[in-house]
């Protein structure tokens, strides 16, 4: 199971949102120092997200995930405010590895299913879901999809990869919601990288053991809570 360290951009700068809100931020400073720390503490993936983006659909940020991008040395893979095959094509020439459609999947499928076709392999879907139901613009409109049916429909369009988030977990550090990633697991054929609540080494071997391909950390990382170095070692040893 891969780890990706989470680098959420507001403004320029690496912030963790509580439960995705933006009104309840925490700066953890420089977005690219981010980079580096996690690239250099052995991490094999960062995970990115425009949040001014996700919110209005375009942002200022994408300079510096460009530049988080050509510094890292890792793959990246970026969400946020990337909703037209456009956008698509600027975020992959900007060396991101890997493209997360989320409020666009919702909107307008037929994006997905292009980007799919055009861009084999570098195409993610992010599911976020509040009391099972998908949530779209920054999380601050919940759509009436419910997460596993849309998961499904996704998968049918040929997506591979998804990112599950549960929002009521996120930025919470009291454990990811184990229950409803075991059930997106099971009920797709699909990598499902898990997002929210992870709290410690033993939250990230539970979601291993239940099949989650990655877990996304962002919080525990930056408060200590999760030495990134050690949840490495610890991985690799549980097997």
């Amino acid at each position: 199971m891969i780890i990706y360290p989470a680098i959420d951009i507001k403004e320029g700068r690496c912030v963790r949102l509580l439960q995705g809100r933006f009104a309840d931020e925490t700066v953890f400073g420089n977005p690219v120092d981010m980079a580096k720390k996690w690239a250099a503490m052995g991490a094999s993936w960062l995970h990115t997200v425009d949040l001014d983006g996700a919110r209005h659909g375009s942002s200022a940020n994408r300079q510096v995930i460009r530049e988080i991008a050509e510094v890292s040395g890792i793959p990246v893979q970026m969400g946020g405010g990337i909703r037209t095959m456009a956008d698509i094509e600027e975020v992959l020439n900007m060396g991101i590895q890997r493209v997360i459609l989320g409020t666009a999947a919702v909107n307008n499928p037929q994006l997905v299913q292009e980007a799919l076709r055009k861009y084999p392999g570098r195409i993610a879907v992010g599911i976020d879901a509040k009391d099972g139901r998908v949530a779209v613009e920054g999380w601050e409109k919940i759509s009436s999809h419910m997460a596993v049916d849309f998961a499904k429909a996704m998968e049918q369009l040929g997506c591979r990869v998804i990112i599950y988030t549960d929002i009521a977990t996120d930025g919470m550090l009291k454990g990811p919601n184990l229950a409803a990633m075991e059930e997106m697991i099971r009920s797709v054929g699909m990598e499902v990288i898990a997002s929210g609540g992870v709290s410690s080494i033993e939250d990230l071997i539970n979601l291993k053991n239940i099949g989650a391909a990655g877990a996304i950390t962002g919080k525990a990382i930056y408060t200590g809570a999760i030495n990134l170095e050690e949840a490495l070692k610890a991985l690799r040893a549980s097997g």
